[in-house]
């Protein structure tokens, strides 16, 4: 995997953050899910006049993402624990590197760590998967990885972020962010055209109009209607190469389903503008990171 800074990737991902208050939300969720009454291990052991300090540290290379939601955990469980990021969101960590580290009462530390861990973990999972099919698009292509929807119900905005920090981009964000017609809804209005032309006549001007298809009548049909962007859904390397030349730059074109790391070259080669895939935040992998006392 290639270790260089992506020159795609944002210039601040602090802008893209979820704001403060959802944040508080989640962190306050998850910290009430975990620690119920108390941490009646911490307490039975560990008096509250101990100090300790422990860093967080890459087990296996990856790239790190939610160092801001590591401290939010910590400003939650003891606003006196004090933490020091040696490294940004996005950036590469080798096996051993460290990315922050946090000191304080030990019994506060004890009782943050699997919450912030549990955070980080999954958020760098995703951060990592996703610059992993970045890297894996030939050199010097146009071509867009992008998210789904496919999220963890309540942790869209850290999932999406973390894409980011990987190099990738969002797809919308919700339901109302974009008009984009599925196979469902093209059955449920009666077929490609009708769905397209409701939604011209629906969307504002400003708002462009996406049709899935999974078949060549389909992008033949979408194409013919207006469609602003069309959605090849699961079309094998053989038919995309087609499509691709039959839309004819009439309209962006994003490729999804059945998109692997090893199909990333072929598919970007093929000319379209999008990949997306859901796999970069529902079967993205937490990775290895761990609070190591010293």
């Amino acid at each position: 995997m290639n270790e260089a800074p992506l020159l795609n990737q944002p210039l601040d991902l602090a802008a893209i953050r979820p704001p403060r208050e959802k944040l508080a939300r989640l962190v306050a969720m998850a910290l009430d899910e975990d620690l119920g009454r108390g941490d009646v291990t911490t307490a039975a052991t560990v008096p509250w006049t101990t100090m300790g300090e422990a860093a967080l540290g890459a087990r296996r290379p990856l790239v790190i993402s939610g160092l801001f939601v590591f401290r939010e955990v910590y400003a939650q469980v003891d606003p006196t624990v004090e933490m020091v990021e040696l490294v940004s969101d996005g950036d590469w960590l080798a096996t051993g590197g460290v990315a922050a580290r946090v000191s304080g009462r030990a019994a506060s530390l004890l009782q943050g760590e699997r919450v912030a861990l549990n955070f980080v973990q999954r958020m760098s999972g995703t951060a990592t998967l996703a610059r992993a099919y970045v890297d894996a698009l030939p050199a010097d292509s146009r071509t867009r990885i992008a998210d789904t929807r496919k999220t963890t119900p309540g942790l869209r905005a850290l999932e999406r972020y973390a894409v980011r920090s990987g190099g990738a981009h969002n797809h919308r964000e919700d339901l109302s962010a974009a008009v984009l017609i599925k196979d469902n809804h093209i059955a449920a209005a009666g077929g490609v055209t009708l769905a397209i032309r409701r939604a011209r006549a629906h969307a504002p001007h400003t708002s462009r109009i996406e049709c899935e298809v999974d078949r060549m009548e389909q992008l033949e049909e979408a194409l013919a209607a207006g469609a602003d962007i069309v959605l090849l859904d699961n079309f094998d390397d053989a038919t995309l190469l087609s499509a691709v030349a039959l839309v004819a730059g009439r309209a962006l074109i994003e490729v999804s389903g059945g998109v692997t790391l090893e199909r990333i070259p072929r598919i970007a080669a093929a000319g379209v503008d999008i990949i997306s895939a859901g796999a970069l935040t529902h079967s993205a992998p937490a990775v290895d990171l761990g609070l190591d006392w010293f």
